[in-house]
């Protein structure tokens, strides 16, 4: 079964070659929790893979416990946006397997910050990865931007589909979060300041969260009010959370409000030190590098392994990945960043 492989050529095609996508997972809680991040499809086109962080693994421990997930891939104005509901099966039983995966799929030239390979293969804390397979279960799509106001076309996977499953779960518990957290009008200051737009997920009537961009956006006393497309297939309303790129999000409960949706918020999720300086993703601070180096050691001692060896080459991209490095090297258009900009431990 593959979805994406029935799609019409243009939107095929668009998501072969696309960086970023938002990926929304549901918490313990039943919030939605977008975290921006880069995608990889299998070669076959059955699964859009992600991957998380070992030392960060909370995108990939609730995608074990709820596999409900949901992905937005949107690239310029002009642009198809995709939007999909999808099983995810997370796979962490070969570490080492997943960061040669990782780094056949998307290599390290988005994030580099022009440092050489030698140097970027010290930064083992971001190179150790947590590998999340999704299937998609319905694919919704617009021809551009504009066209999001409309009724989108729409593939359902077949009523008998079968979804893979998840490695078995690791012993003990996920530590929390390492990372800072500040009061919510204070990060929602910075983030008007520094990000030009925001996502809002919501969960549709089946629980599948649903990330989608907002045309605006303002801070009220309550929270923010967002001015939505028209034509969503879901309604946004119930837990939510807003997430401004990744850099900042909140959480809290979303319902109509005129013509627009108001999102009361509860809180702000920590912020990771990269949010800050990007750099910080292959060159941490000391205190980041020991932090993160330290949730890496018990993260790997959970799935009783070691922590996993870097390749002193880099191993071959694979077919897609070649697309994907066409793209960023076109300066095409993409509207998020690296999961690192927004690991989340909620």
């Amino acid at each position: 079964m593959s979805g994406l492989n029935d799609l019409p050529e243009r939107i095929r095609k668009f998501v072969e070659s696309g960086v970023v996508a938002e990926f929304a997972t549901v918490s313990a809680a039943g919030v939605p929790i977008d975290t921006p991040t880069y995608y990889f499809p299998s070669d076959d086109l059955g699964t859009i893979d992600v991957a998380t962080g070992l030392p960060n693994p909370a995108k990939a421990e609730r995608a074990r416990r709820d596999p409900k997930v949901g992905l937005l891939i949107e690239g310029a104005a002009d642009e198809p946006v995709v939007a999909i509901h999808a099983r995810a099966a997370v796979r962490d039983a070969d570490l080492a397997a997943n960061t040669v995966r990782y780094l056949s799929e998307t290599g390290f030239k988005g994030i580099s910050h022009g440092v050489t390979w030698a140097q970027a293969r010290e930064a083992v804390t971001y190179w150790s990865r947590i590998i999340i397979e999704n299937t998609p279960e319905r694919i919704w799509w617009w021809d551009n931007q504009a066209a999001l106001d409309g009724p989108p076309q729409v593939w359902s996977a077949p009523a008998a589909a079968a979804y893979p499953h998840s490695d078995p779960a690791p012993s003990g518990k996920m530590q929390p979060s390492a990372w800072p957290v500040r009061p919510w009008r204070e990060v929602a200051a910075d983030a008007l300041a520094r990000v030009p737009a925001a996502h809002l997920s919501v969960l549709d009537e089946h629980g599948y969260p649903s990330p989608m961009r907002a045309r605006a956006i303002e801070l009220v006393e309550a929270g923010f009010r967002l001015t939505m497309p028209r034509g969503l297939p879901w309604v946004c309303e119930g837990q939510a959370s807003v997430t401004f790129a990744g850099f900042f999000t909140f959480i809290g409960e979303a319902s109509p409000a005129g013509d627009a949706v108001l999102v009361r918020v509860e809180r702000a999720l920590p912020e990771h030190p990269s949010t800050k300086d990007t750099k910080e993703v292959l060159q941490p601070s000391e205190d980041t590098r020991r932090k993160a180096t330290a949730r890496l050691e018990y993260e790997a001692q959970r799935r009783g392994q070691s922590v996993p060896p870097v390749p002193v080459e880099l191993p071959p991209t694979t077919r897609l990945a070649k697309l994907r490095q066409a793209r960023i090297a076109g300066d095409a258009p993409i509207t998020g960043i690296s999961e690192e900009m927004g690991n989340r431990t909620t």
